[in-house]
């Protein structure tokens, strides 16, 4: 049976709580050193790798059995660090590819897709996760694990997802040289209704996209 399922008793809880933390941990460091902008070339490839190794923490902890926390309150961590500054450095980081469009629940019919923002779903993860990550910090190992796996069925895992499928869109559109769509005038407080963003925007090869994103296009 995988790792990832930890019913199994002969199993030690702190070796899947370390890796947890151990990946969150990496996500949350390597998240902050790129929206520094140092290394503008590799951000969207860096991503797209970080973010898909988040979510194999994400598919442990969904795969586990529910976790209970030891306490029936939350304790209390004061107020949330900000990070409308973190929110604003990744945007600026990736204006030319940050809106994309997503469809929130896809068993849901008939929904139509609207626009979101790289940097914002980042952002948003980011602070699902240090919540938890105050927790195990504090030495309250179950309440770190509990908050992580409910916030990743109820925020993070989706959030992340649909963020790792636009990261993942980008790279494609780049390196297979396919045209790719503007987000000319659109914005994340706009409906989309049933059109989709090819029609919303304009159209612009992908090479005027690689270069600042630090990827080539397939020759």
């Amino acid at each position: 049976m995988s790792d990832a399922t930890l019913h199994a008793t002969d199993r030690n809880p702190d070796d899947f709580a370390v890796q947890v933390a151990d990946q969150i941990e990496s996500f949350l460091v390597a998240v902050t050193e790129v929206a520094k902008g140092d290394e503008p070339d590799s951000a969207v490839p860096f991503l797209l790798l970080e973010v898909s190794q988040l979510l194999l923490a994400g598919g442990r902890l969904g795969a586990h059995e529910d976790i209970v926390p030891d306490e029936r309150y939350e304790p209390d961590l004061g107020p949330e660090a900000d990070v409308d500054l973190l929110r604003e450095n990744l945007a600026r980081l990736l204006d030319p590819v940050d809106v994309y469009s997503e469809v929130f629940d896809p068993y849901e019919p008939r929904k139509a897709p609207v626009p979101a923002r790289i940097s914002d779903d980042l952002t948003d993860v980011i602070t699902d996760l240090r919540h938890g990550m105050a927790h195990y910090k504090a030495g309250r190992t179950t309440e770190a694990l509990w908050w992580w796996q409910f916030s990743y069925f109820s925020n993070w895992g989706s959030t992340a997802s649909a963020t790792l499928r636009a990261l993942q869109s980008v790279v494609a559109h780049v390196r297979l040289n396919q045209p790719l769509a503007e987000l000319d005038g659109l914005d994340t407080d706009q409906g989309m209704g049933d059109d989709t963003l090819e029609f919303e925007a304009g159209r612009v090869m992908a090479q005027e996209i690689a270069a600042p994103l630090g990827m080539r296009p397939v020759t």
